[in-house]
């Protein structure tokens, strides 16, 4: 029979290992390795491309537009458009003051009207002595006038006729002289060389219109726009110029709808290289819309963004870019939730998505929030509030 004595002994062993097991329990539960939150994505089948861009913000650009000045300068007469005016081809713009050239004008057709008319005087007149001419030749076969009158009446026919081809000339020397009247009246007006919108106009009704002379820009008197035809031009990196062909597809990013991304094609690859900076040397490019209208009504100027899609691959096998660490290498999470180093080769790459030749399989997890402190090989994980992201 156990003592009572020994019996409380015992009780207060057993109350010393249970709170010592509580313990060590609260211990390993304090001090144990916590997963640490990362962003995980599944590897997956998709598209992967790979891709150039530009390396400054491109333009939107009109396929005709065109800053007008007069050739002589002169005031302002008549401004026959406004800022934003849509203006007809041959539609008239501007009319600096020229009524000193329309009265050169106006002397030069009532010169000209003289001159026609001294040529049905001396014309008639030819004719005349023409016909006296052979009359006198007719009555001299008969021996009824000597040989002296006939060649008489020979030669003032042939005078005659002299003077009517000179008059002709003066005629011709007229028109010449109206139609050199009129080129000079040309050089103060200005007339839309085709359909457009005018986008800015320099002067004022009774304002000094001054045409760039050379070698000293000035602004000119009217710039127009044809909005019927535009693309982008973007500039690309000397480096990246030799891939580009004409025809490849492009996507285009316009800063006024930051949302949508355009189709487009490469129009023109420039021939020489642009240095706008010593240590910025670029080749520009020009691109259109496959479909303008999708874009709606663009505004001359607008920046643009042009990405040249170079190679694609569908259904490929592909891995965040982010994912990526240098050498090829990334974190792939184990069973055990425990991350595993792996390299793997690679295929095509953008700044989106990298293609996995070798390495990885569909449906397994990496790590894409490599800028965390403390995430590498061995660390136990779990996916944060993201939760595991598809690659699809």
């Amino acid at each position: 029979m156990t003592s009572p004595l020994s019996a409380t002994l015992v009780r207060r062993l057993l109350v010393v290992l249970v709170l010592l097991g509580l313990a060590v329990a609260s211990w390993w539960w304090v001090t144990r390795a916590k997963p640490m939150p990362v962003v995980l994505r599944e590897v997956g089948h998709g598209k992967v491309e790979s891709t150039i861009a530009n390396t400054r913000a491109g333009t939107v650009e009109a396929c005709l537009r065109t800053k007008l000045s007069t050739i002589l300068g002169g005031r302002i007469e008549v401004l026959a458009v406004k800022e934003g005016d849509k203006v007809t081809k041959g539609q008239l713009l501007i009319k600096l003051w020229n009524d000193d050239q329309q009265a050169q004008t106006s002397l030069a057709l009532s010169q000209l009207e003289s001159a026609r008319k001294h040529v049905a005087e001396a014309c008639t007149l030819a004719a005349n002595a023409e016909s006296e001419a052979r009359r006198q030749a007719e009555l001299r076969v008969k021996g009824f006038v000597s040989n002296s009158r006939e060649e008489a009446a020979r030669a003032d026919a042939d005078a005659r006729h002299a003077s009517c081809e000179a008059v002709k000339a003066d005629v011709v020397q007229a028109q010449m002289r109206v139609n050199a009247t009129r080129v000079e009246q040309g050089r103060t007006v200005l007339y839309a060389p085709f359909a457009g919108t005018v986008a800015k106009i320099v002067g004022e009704v009774g304002e000094f219109s001054t045409p760039s002379p050379p070698g000293v820009p000035m602004p000119p008197a009217i710039d127009l726009i044809d909005e019927s035809c535009l693309y982008v031009k973007a500039p690309m990196d000397e480096v990246d110029a030799p891939k580009i062909q004409v025809g490849q597809p492009v996507r285009i990013r316009l800063d006024a709808f930051p949302k949508q991304a355009f189709a487009g094609r490469v129009k023109r690859v420039a021939p020489y290289v642009s240095a706008v900076e010593k240590q910025s040397r670029t080749v520009d490019i020009e691109a259109t819309f496959d479909q303008p209208e999708a874009a709606g009504r663009l505004l001359v100027g607008y920046s643009a963004d042009v990405e040249v899609v170079l190679v694609v691959h569908d259904n490929a096998v592909r891995v965040p870019t982010s994912a990526l660490l240098e050498g090829g290498r990334v974190l792939v999470v184990r069973a055990d939730g425990t991350l595993e180093e792996r390299k793997i080769k690679t295929g095509l790459s953008n700044w989106e998505y990298t293609e996995v030749v070798e390495g990885l399989t569909a449906g397994e997890r990496v790590v894409t929030s490599l800028e965390r402190e403390g995430v590498k090989a061995g660390v136990l994980v779990v996916a944060d509030d993201k939760g595991t992201l598809t690659t699809k």
